[in-house]
């Protein structure tokens, strides 16, 4: 287990370390979005029922060409937040979660109309989701290292010379290391006591599914450019007798600006 951290660690910072290199870089796109909409989650840690209720998000992003233009270099910052009640809405689970990740990807299609790009990320998620009525363990938390991988389709329809953008975008980890301590452990002996054994798990497709679809069109207003933006995220995770089920559907509004790097 300990060379696998090792491994999803150093892949992670390899890719950080060429991010900061940007000796290749010509042009960068930023864009900060906000975002409000519909969350359910599970944890079998914390209760047997389904929570619902609404989430937001904070989500920046920043796109940079490389030098070649077949390559482009992708980090996302996400902070989400999220407030449900179970099935009798008299208890309430609160979640907060913290996701970066980074993304490289080669332009298949690199065209001025349609733009197909493919690659790798790395990505780690770190967060908690509390339920008011638990006494002794109120608090599930996770942490996430992932490697998977990620598309991206562009497509600008023109409308009398007005561009419009269209973009989507799907990614999947397929190989990774999580925080997974055993059902019925507690937290006090993990952190307090040292009781350290067994709680982080290697995963997969078997035992864990994240998908994440993001579409967006980008719209020219005057200098700048809003962005619209809908996310739909599925986080699912099965081991040790504890399932969680985290669903967020997001409509994001936000602004982008353009940068020329020498």
């Amino acid at each position: 287990m300990r060379k696998i951290i090792e491994l999803i660690t150093g892949c992670l910072l390899s890719f950080t370390l060429s991010a900061q290199s940007g000796s290749g870089d010509r042009v960068m796109q930023e864009g900060t979005l906000f975002g409000f909409g519909t969350s359910h989650v599970k944890d079998t840690y914390l209760s047997p029922f389904n929570y619902s209720g609404w989430g937001g998000r904070i989500l920046n992003e920043r796109m940079t060409i490389m030098q070649s233009r077949y390559f482009s270099r992708q980090q996302i910052i996400s902070v989400d937040i999220s407030s449900t009640k179970n099935p009798a809405e008299n208890v309430n689970d609160f979640g907060a979660f913290v996701d970066y990740s980074l993304r490289y990807h080669y332009h298949l299609v690199n065209g001025e109309t349609f733009k197909l790009l493919t690659g790798a990320q790395a990505q780690v998620m770190g967060g908690f989701i509390y339920n008011t009525r638990n006494g002794n363990n109120p608090l599930s938390a996770k942490v996430d290292i992932d490697l998977g991988l990620s598309i991206i389709a562009f497509y600008t329809l023109r409308i009398n010379n007005y561009p419009l953008v269209f973009r989507y975008q799907g990614e999947v980890p397929f190989v990774g290391v999580f925080f997974a301590p055993p059902y019925g452990a507690s937290y006090y002996e993990i952190f307090n006591e040292g009781n350290t054994s067994d709680i982080i798990a290697f995963n997969s497709l078997g035992n864990k599914l994240s998908l994440q679809n993001y579409a967006t069109i980008d719209i020219p207003v005057h200098t700048s450019t809003l962005r619209l933006g809908y996310l739909n995220s599925l986080y699912n995770t099965d081991i040790k007798d504890i399932q969680t089920h985290i669903y967020s559907n997001t409509f994001m509004i936000g602004w982008v600006k353009e940068f020329y790097l020498k």
